[in-house]
């Protein structure tokens, strides 16, 4: 079952059939992990033949009341309320991944090195975004998180100084990776590009208020980290960031946040719900999409949950003792949780015979079987 946080948004916009679907929809993809149609349609328990039950999932994906509007963006407002302090800045990343002819555009805000997805687009064509599509994907957000202090992420796809010049306009935060070959002015100094300072591995350096552009195109901070060299391996060049924060800490430490995207990619493709395999239509793909984003904030707060309670050694391995953070990221662990309770109920007479036979480890089975309770309980 769904956490009552999302049943109360969706009870008001599903008819009680639609909304159960989609709750058995959702639970097939944590037990199964796989976002392909055919195979959602194998695993629905319903009774009747194959074929119905795979155009009864065609059929629910195109349905008019799955808008991301009227669906999506109230449950994960909710949940930003829910797990983000209201006076530290929200970190919003961007990024776009490809597969097939699929490209898929993605904003998502940043929650203990991962990200959750907010809002998402697949572009009509290959290849990286243009301005008027990255702001045909923000304009939302903005207005959807409004009152908040927003810093907006972005890799070299999004070096645009026209991209940074509206984000000011919009008072809006941001940090945006440069290409080397990006031109600066440093007051008294010719234009040159960044490739031309003689940067080293370990060097940082604040460029405060200078002309970038050829022509002194806009007037920005850029700041330079180069990370140090690690066990024998170096970074090639170094982080050209444009921002308007401050100073070079705020700049390199919120960019350091942006590699929670990629984390989120990896676990709803080959890490969780692999959904490089769907071929379904864009259509039907943007609203698995949905239903991933769905499952996979569920699996992030349930793992969070467990975390806090302390039961997290039941689902993961634990890192060292000088570390703090467990192997495992929240989703993993609230993944492996479900599964591992589905599991335990699918054989519990072979698991209750098989604690029989060793009754000398009795006591540690008692401490196994209420950290099943807690994980049972709601995030």
């Amino acid at each position: 079952m769904l956490p009552k946080l999302y049943r109360n948004h969706l009870a008001n916009r599903l008819t009680r059939a639609q909304l159960l679907s989609l709750e058995i929809w959702v639970w097939l993809l944590q037990v199964h992990k796989n976002v392909k149609i055919e195979k959602l349609a194998a695993y629905y328990p319903l009774p009747i033949k194959y074929e119905s039950r795979r155009r009864r999932l065609q059929r629910f994906l195109v349905l008019p009341s799955l808008s991301m509007a009227l669906i999506w963006f109230p449950i994960i407002k909710e949940i930003i309320k829910l797990i983000h302090p209201s006076n530290q800045p929200l970190y919003l990343a961007l990024d776009r991944t490809q597969w097939q002819d699929k490209n898929l555009f993605v904003v998502a805000f940043i929650h203990q090195k991962r990200a959750l997805p907010i809002y998402w687009q697949f572009l009509s064509k290959k290849g990286a975004s243009n301005l008027k599509e990255q702001k045909a994907l923000l304009k939302p957000i903005l207005k959807l998180l409004r009152g908040y202090r927003l810093i907006i992420l972005g890799d070299r796809e999004f070096h645009s100084i026209e991209l940074a010049k509206w984000l000011r306009r919009e008072k809006v935060g941001f940090v945006l990776r440069q290409k080397k070959d990006r031109n600066i002015q440093v007051k008294g100094k010719d234009c040159q590009s960044l490739s031309c300072f003689d940067f080293q591995p370990g060097d940082s350096h604040f460029f405060p208020n200078i002309k970038v552009g050829k022509n002194g195109f806009g007037q920005f901070s850029v700041a330079v980290k180069w990370k140090k060299k690690y066990r024998g391996s170096v970074e090639k060049e170094p982080w050209y960031l444009l921002t308007n924060l401050p100073d070079l800490d705020s700049a390199i430490k919120a960019y350091q946040k942006r590699m929670g995207i990629e984390a989120m990619f990896k676990d709803c493709k080959i890490g969780g719900y692999n959904l490089e395999g769907s071929k379904a239509s864009v259509k039907r793909l943007s609203n698995l999409v949905l239903l991933c984003a769905i499952a996979y904030t569920v699996s992030s707060l349930k793992g969070q949950s467990i975390r806090f309670k302390g039961q997290q050694e039941y689902l993961g391995r634990l890192r060292t003792v000088k570390q703090k953070m467990t192997k495992n990221s929240n989703f993993l662990i609230g993944l492996y949780g479900q599964t591992w309770i589905i599991t335990q109920i699918f054989v519990k007479n072979w698991v209750e015979e098989l604690m029989s036979l060793n009754r000398n480890k009795f006591p540690f089975y008692q401490k196994g079987l209420r950290a099943m309770e807690l994980i049972q309980q709601g995030a």
